[in-house]
């Protein structure tokens, strides 16, 4: 102890020169630099209330009334638990997976909708964010490279028996898989209605993140042989028929290597994603980014012509996808968008809740400051250490 004490006593009797962990000696190093912050006297609190509620009630009344123009109609189709409702005891299938169910649900416009309108699918009680979830996928796969076995980041659902998936993973093999097709309605000239499935992936994802499987190919069939199994002759295609490409209408005939041991994810979704596209499928994009709640929607598709007040869209649902063990519930959802998004009542509440209390908490302090004002002391008596 007495050691310790005479070793202090000498590292304290040094020359500042000899101190050389020493901070330099400025008003930086030795936290002097000069501050200034304002003095909150009852005046200046009263009157910065009474700006900010000023500024934020008319900003909430504004985004009320952009709300107010955005159209939704929405009807729950299948859902844990409303076994009454109608319209669930018409397109729910229970327990029955890829049951192939169809059912027709019409939905009326409350006004007119101008373009762009969209269709959503909303899943409740769905934890996509869950990390077991969504870290089981193998990305080097989804952008085309070709690793099987142990190399997989997916186990254990990287295999079928002795059949590899491509993709592996549970988000890849849990896509929503229920086909949603329109199939009446007219626009506000009377020409039919189309809904686009395309753009509705970002563009980022289908150039970086999804690539073809390594060693596919494709070409268009010769005009001599057309679009017939004939195409499809010969060693250097595995396909049984060509492919029709939704975007250009051309056949084509396509090559994917070991497809005797691997199940690719045209195989896995026949009716949704197409041989041409594998994880290049919009649909399959838009469902790989992650949502963070527990009730999401995703984009389906979208319609780019004017709807008038009254028309009846008709969409008729092929239901496929189990919500039931999860005690959730699917959602077909319609509508337009404004500068905020889609619907979104609580976002104007944000501005007009606290507008209001600043305006009431500035008169409140100003009426208070008026009747029984509070000399305030005088800054100029307080001493502050110099430099």
């Amino acid at each position: 102890m007495a050691g310790s004490e005479h070793d202090d006593e000498n590292e304290s009797a040094l020359d500042p020169s000899e101190q050389l962990n020493r901070p330099v000696d400025n008003a930086f190093n030795q936290q002097r630099i000069e501050a200034w912050s304002p003095i909150l006297d009852p005046k200046w609190v009263s009157i910065a209330l009474l700006y900010l509620g000023i500024i934020m009630v008319p900003v909430g009344y504004k985004i009320d009334s952009i709300q107010k123009d955005v159209v939704e109609m929405k009807v729950t189709y299948d859902a844990y638990g409303h076994d009454d409702d109608p319209i669930v005891r018409q397109c729910g299938i229970n327990n029955t997976y890829n049951a192939d169910h169809n059912c027709n649900i019409t939905l009326t416009a409350p006004r007119d909708m101008n373009p762009p309108i969209f269709i959503h699918y909303e899943l409740s009680n769905f934890y996509q964010n869950h990390r077991s979830y969504y870290t089981n996928r193998d990305e080097y796969q989804l952008r085309g490279e070709t690793i099987t076995g142990d190399d997989l980041f997916c186990s254990p659902l990287h295999k079928l028996g002795n059949i590899y998936l491509n993709p592996c993973g549970l988000t890849a093999n849990t896509m929503f898989n229920d086909i949603i097709t329109l199939v009446e309605g007219k626009d506000a000239s009377g020409a039919d209605l189309q809904m686009i499935e395309e753009g509705i992936a970002w563009g980022t994802d289908l150039e970086y993140k999804f690539q073809p499987a390594r060693g596919f190919k494709k070409e268009v069939c010769p005009d001599d042989i057309g679009c017939t199994p004939a195409c499809c002759e010969g060693e250097d295609w595995s396909c049984q028929e060509p492919a029709v490409d939704k975007r250009d209408g051309l056949c084509y005939r396509y090559f994917y290597p070991d497809e005797d041991t691997v199940q690719y994810l045209y195989e896995t979704y026949p009716k949704i994603v197409s041989p041409l596209e594998h994880v290049q499928n919009e649909h399959f994009a838009v469902w790989m980014r992650i949502a963070v709640n527990p009730d999401f929607r995703k984009l389906y598709g979208w319609i780019d012509q004017p709807i008038a007040a009254g028309e009846k869209i008709t969409f008729q649902i092929n239901n496929n996808y189990v919500v039931q063990r999860f005690r959730g519930s699917k959602t077909l959802i319609m509508g337009t968008t404004s500068i905020f998004g889609g619907r979104n009542s609580t976002f104007a509440t944000v501005f007009l809740g606290p507008g209001y209390f600043f305006i009431v908490a500035g008169l409140f302090f100003g009426f208070k400051l008026f009747y029984k004002p509070r000399k305030l002391a005088d800054p100029k008596y307080l001493h502050l250490k110099e430099d």
